[in-house]
């Protein structure tokens, strides 16, 4: 399914972004406990029915498409802040070409329903899915709320009721579907915490070598 064209309006040069609202990929940091626990960014609850995205070059939240099935986002899914996949994600997946080109994402489990979008969050990294999109690494970050009063000690994704991580695969094993058209989409594997770091690690690098550490210079002046 085609997703939505970029708003029409001169880009921004060189990834700038205001000083009064950091640019929620470039502007913000991951946080000074990553990769154990980093700063996610929220672009869809799970009462959304539509699927929303960041607008990369504004910052600003977009529609990007109606979901198309009838399931529901099973948690809060955004990204991680100040990183990118890239090739170093691509040779975590084997066979696959490249990355998706986009920040790394990340589903964050909480116990108490969370309704607003655009919001930060601390998240505690448990593991993750290693998702393939049409040749294109897509890796899922899993994470519980810190602090939530359910999850809060959850330390691997093994801990999770498989039912909820079940849930997850359904949900992007699915999300993409067109009826009457072969699913480019596959999950070949779920991981632990260690792997998930590995992960998260090789975004932040890549991230560093396609944008540099010019966006967090102009973010402090």
């Amino acid at each position: 399914m085609a997703t939505a064209a970029p708003l029409d309006y001169t880009p921004m040069k060189d990834h700038d972004f205001s000083r009064w609202r950091p640019h929620p990929w470039h502007g913000l940091d991951i946080g000074p406990n990553a990769p154990r626990v980093v700063i996610a960014y929220i672009e869809i609850t799970p009462f959304d029915m539509i699927k929303y995205e960041i607008d990369k070059t504004s910052g600003y939240l977009m529609v990007d498409r109606p979901q198309r099935s009838s399931s529901h986002p099973p948690s809060l899914y955004g990204f991680i802040p100040r990183t990118y996949c890239g090739p170093r994600i691509a040779k975590l997946a084997p066979g696959c070409e490249r990355g998706d080109g986009d920040p790394l994402d990340i589903c964050v489990v909480s116990e108490r329903p969370i309704e607003r979008s655009e919001v930060l969050l601390r998240a505690r990294v448990i593991g993750g899915l290693k998702l393939i999109d049409r040749g294109e690494a897509d890796d899922k970050i899993i994470a519980v709320l810190e602090g939530d009063y359910v999850w809060d000690k959850v330390e691997e994704i093994g801990e999770l009721p498989p039912v909820l991580v079940e849930r997850l695969e359904h949900y992007f094993s699915t999300y993409k579907m067109v009826p009457g058209e072969p699913n480019k989409l596959s999950i070949t594997g779920k991981y632990g915490f260690e792997h998930a770091k590995a992960v998260i690690e090789a975004a932040r690098e890549d991230y560093l070598e396609s944008f540099g550490e010019a966006t967090q210079e102009r973010r402090r002046t």
